[in-house]
Protein backbone atom coordinates (compact mmCIF):
# COMPACT_ATOMS: atom_id res chain seq x y z
CA UNK A 1 0.00 0.00 0.00
CA UNK A 2 1.33 3.49 -0.78
CA UNK A 3 2.29 5.75 1.85
CA UNK A 4 -0.84 8.50 1.54
CA UNK A 5 -1.04 11.38 2.99
CA UNK A 6 -4.52 13.17 4.43
CA UNK A 7 -4.56 16.12 1.93
CA UNK A 8 -4.15 13.29 -1.08
CA UNK A 9 -6.62 11.30 0.08
CA UNK A 10 -9.82 13.16 -0.87
CA UNK A 11 -10.11 14.23 -4.36
CA UNK A 12 -13.23 16.02 -5.57
CA UNK A 13 -16.55 16.51 -3.86
CA UNK A 14 -19.71 14.58 -6.08
CA UNK A 15 -22.38 17.27 -7.09
CA UNK A 16 -25.29 15.09 -7.62
CA UNK A 17 -29.13 15.53 -7.19
CA UNK A 18 -28.72 12.40 -4.91
CA UNK A 19 -25.98 13.76 -2.91
CA UNK A 20 -27.65 17.40 -2.54
CA UNK A 21 -30.52 15.36 -0.83
CA UNK A 22 -28.06 13.38 1.45
CA UNK A 23 -27.01 16.98 3.08
CA UNK A 24 -30.59 17.32 4.58
CA UNK A 25 -29.11 14.38 7.07
CA UNK A 26 -25.07 15.09 7.17
CA UNK A 27 -24.51 12.62 4.26
CA UNK A 28 -21.67 13.92 2.01
CA UNK A 29 -20.24 12.20 -1.13
CA UNK A 30 -16.71 13.04 -2.59
CA UNK A 31 -14.44 10.86 -4.84
CA UNK A 32 -11.53 9.34 -3.02
CA UNK A 33 -7.87 8.02 -3.86
CA UNK A 34 -8.55 4.63 -4.80
CA UNK A 35 -6.31 2.93 -2.47
CA UNK A 36 -7.78 5.14 0.82
CA UNK A 37 -9.11 2.98 3.04
CA UNK A 38 -11.92 3.96 5.45
CA UNK A 39 -10.28 5.30 8.75
CA UNK A 40 -7.44 7.06 5.98
CA UNK A 41 -11.29 8.45 4.83
CA UNK A 42 -12.67 9.26 8.19
CA UNK A 43 -9.10 10.96 9.51
CA UNK A 44 -8.81 13.09 6.20
CA UNK A 45 -12.30 14.60 6.53
CA UNK A 46 -11.53 15.82 10.14
CA UNK A 47 -8.53 17.13 9.53
CA UNK A 48 -9.79 19.00 6.65
CA UNK A 49 -13.11 20.21 7.63
CA UNK A 50 -12.13 21.15 11.54
CA UNK A 51 -15.03 20.89 13.81
CA UNK A 52 -16.34 17.78 11.87
CA UNK A 53 -17.00 15.00 13.55
CA UNK A 54 -17.02 11.61 11.35
CA UNK A 55 -19.99 9.15 12.30
CA UNK A 56 -19.88 6.33 9.09
CA UNK A 57 -18.03 5.72 6.54
CA UNK A 58 -19.31 3.60 3.03
CA UNK A 59 -17.24 3.46 0.27
CA UNK A 60 -17.97 2.37 -3.37
CA UNK A 61 -15.22 0.98 -5.72
CA UNK A 62 -16.51 2.00 -9.61
CA UNK A 63 -15.10 0.32 -12.46
CA UNK A 64 -13.75 2.30 -15.62
CA UNK A 65 -16.41 2.91 -18.06
CA UNK A 66 -15.64 1.25 -21.35
CA UNK A 67 -15.25 3.71 -24.45
CA UNK A 68 -15.17 2.79 -28.25
CA UNK A 69 -12.79 5.83 -30.78
CA UNK A 70 -13.35 3.38 -34.04
CA UNK A 71 -12.68 -0.04 -33.58
CA UNK A 72 -10.34 0.56 -31.06
CA UNK A 73 -11.53 -0.32 -27.64
CA UNK A 74 -10.70 1.08 -24.25
CA UNK A 75 -11.59 1.90 -20.70
CA UNK A 76 -11.78 5.02 -18.35
CA UNK A 77 -9.75 4.91 -14.71
CA UNK A 78 -11.31 2.69 -12.11
CA UNK A 79 -12.64 5.38 -9.25
CA UNK A 80 -14.04 5.37 -5.52
CA UNK A 81 -16.58 6.86 -3.72
CA UNK A 82 -16.92 7.50 -0.33
CA UNK A 83 -20.11 8.38 1.62
CA UNK A 84 -19.55 10.52 5.08
CA UNK A 85 -22.36 10.44 7.59
CA UNK A 86 -21.22 12.96 10.30
CA UNK A 87 -22.26 12.98 14.14
CA UNK A 88 -25.77 15.48 14.87
CA UNK A 89 -23.68 17.93 16.88
CA UNK A 90 -20.76 18.20 14.01
CA UNK A 91 -20.24 21.69 12.04
CA UNK A 92 -21.57 20.89 8.16
CA UNK A 93 -18.81 21.17 5.58
CA UNK A 94 -18.41 24.06 4.15
CA UNK A 95 -17.60 23.60 0.38
CA UNK A 96 -21.31 22.62 -0.05
CA UNK A 97 -22.83 25.57 1.85
CA UNK A 98 -23.10 27.64 -1.64
CA UNK A 99 -24.76 24.90 -3.40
Amino acid sequence: MANIQYYDVILAPVVTEKSMDGMATKRYTFLVHPEANKTQIKEAVEKMFPGTKVQKVNTLNMDGKEKRRGRTIGRTAKTKKAYIQLTEDSKDIEIYSGL
